[in-house]
């Protein structure tokens, strides 16, 4: 079994009283455009995903019970704001939120929690780094140097919203929510949205992203998507061992 809310509530119990240790993972996102081709919820879709993987590999692990969360869809997501389909909260929400899970975990004696997250905009890295902090539990920090260079050409150039790294994890998690036809279709298009953002660039349109897209979805496939969750499991499984 992977998922937490799947249990019973003596289940739960049991866990607290059992030989292994119990570890829970968060899975967080935002729900917002990903292009004409890539689903809105992209970046939840792919926190769990990662935290499901991270889980089967420990399966068998004879001290560790790895458990996945609800994800949390929700974010703050204010770049995306001019296309249809963007959900945003704002920062106080997503604070409280976060740590009103995990303090009511904690406070049942699940001390062992992981925040998976895969949305990057600058106000939600920041606003999680924050919690986690509060709270000391664990967080999967993708935007740390030492962990995006761990990862594809793409996500390391910063031009990367649903183009070849993201359209990639889609494919290989769920191809049928990817409309490849459009995927196909779609040219190369760099924008490095950090130095936009430090720039002062606060939306995707005056980055030029007038399609919600960056980098190049076209060259995505379910391949490189397979040995990206591999890392991004890696990574958590290292999470868990620090913890």
């Amino acid at each position: 079994m992977l998922s937490f809310a799947e249990l019973t509530s003596p289940q739960v119990a049991a866990l607290l009283t059992g030989p292994r240790r119990p570890v829970l993972l968060l899975p967080v996102g935002a729900i917002e455009p990903h292009g004409p081709h890539a689903p809105l919820g992209t970046d939840p879709l792919i926190s769990v995903e990662v935290c499901e993987r991270a889980v089967r590999r420990l399966a068998s692990h004879p001290t560790v019970r790895a458990l996945v969360l609800p994800p949390l869809p929700y974010g703050v997501t204010r770049y995306a704001s001019a296309f249809p389909g963007a959900v945003h909260v704002s920062e106080e929400t997503l604070y409280a939120i976060v740590v009103d899970v995990c303090s009511s975990l904690i406070k049942q004696g699940f001390v062992d929690i992981i925040v998976v997250n895969n949305h990057f905009e600058p106000e939600h890295v920041a606003t999680l780094r924050r919690a986690t902090t509060f709270l000391n539990v664990g967080y999967l920090d993708l935007v740390r140097r030492r962990n995006a260079a761990r990862l594809t050409p793409e996500f390391q150039s910063g031009s990367c919203h649903a183009g070849q790294y993201e359209t990639s994890l889609v494919l290989a998690a769920r191809p049928d929510l990817v409309d490849q036809q459009q995927m196909a279709a779609l040219p190369p298009f760099t924008v490095d949205m950090p130095a936009a953002m430090s720039a002062g660039h606060k939306d995707f349109l005056e980055m030029g992203m007038d399609k919600a897209y960056c980098g190049s979805p076209a060259s995505a496939t379910a391949a490189e998507g397979e040995q990206t969750y591999e890392t991004l499991a890696d990574m958590v499984l290292e999470l868990i061992e620090e913890i």
